[in-house]
């Protein structure tokens, strides 16, 4: 008898990862919105790169988290329309089709200030995208603001 309790026992634990993988994974765990910064400094020279930070922005979004965007070196180019649109990372629509779903979902975007000075990026060229010069002082507090700090 008690070996058959045993048995019994111990068929329900060998059973028991496969019924909770059959229960949906936000039942498992509660999932709290989270705040993410998304850095990235790739440009025009690396097209696949340069769109990680968007659509992955918007697969956060989607998700449901809160986002911002910070650009700098070669990337803050991609604010210029003309760039955006001219650059096609591997397997996916042009920069410009995703910076313009990045805008209308409003996920802020910064562009380094100085880095943007020195590539000729100006504001006519950021409000494309409703974006912003960023700076040192930002950068820190978008930091601080975020839960999660992703650098692509």
């Amino acid at each position: 008898m008690g070996r058959r309790a045993f048995l019994s026992q111990l068929a329900q634990l060998a059973a028991a990862p496969l019924v909770a993988s059959a229960v949906p994974l936000e039942a498992q765990t509660a999932r709290k919105p989270r705040k993410i910064l998304m850095k990235s400094a790739w440009g025009s020279d690396d097209p696949t790169k340069a769109g990680f930070p968007f659509s992955h922005s918007l697969a956060l979004s989607d998700a449901g988290h809160e986002v911002q965007i910070f650009l700098l070196g070669e990337a803050v180019v991609l604010m210029r329309k003309t760039v955006a649109n001219a650059v096609t990372p591997v397997g996916w629509p042009p920069i410009g089709e995703t910076l313009d779903k990045v805008a209308a979902r409003h996920i802020p975007i910064y562009a380094c200030g100085a880095c943007s000075r020195a590539r000729g990026v100006t504001e006519g060229d950021l409000s494309n995208y409703s974006a912003k010069f960023g700076s040192p002082p930002i950068f820190v507090s978008l930091i601080e603001w975020a839960d999660l700090v992703i650098t692509e």
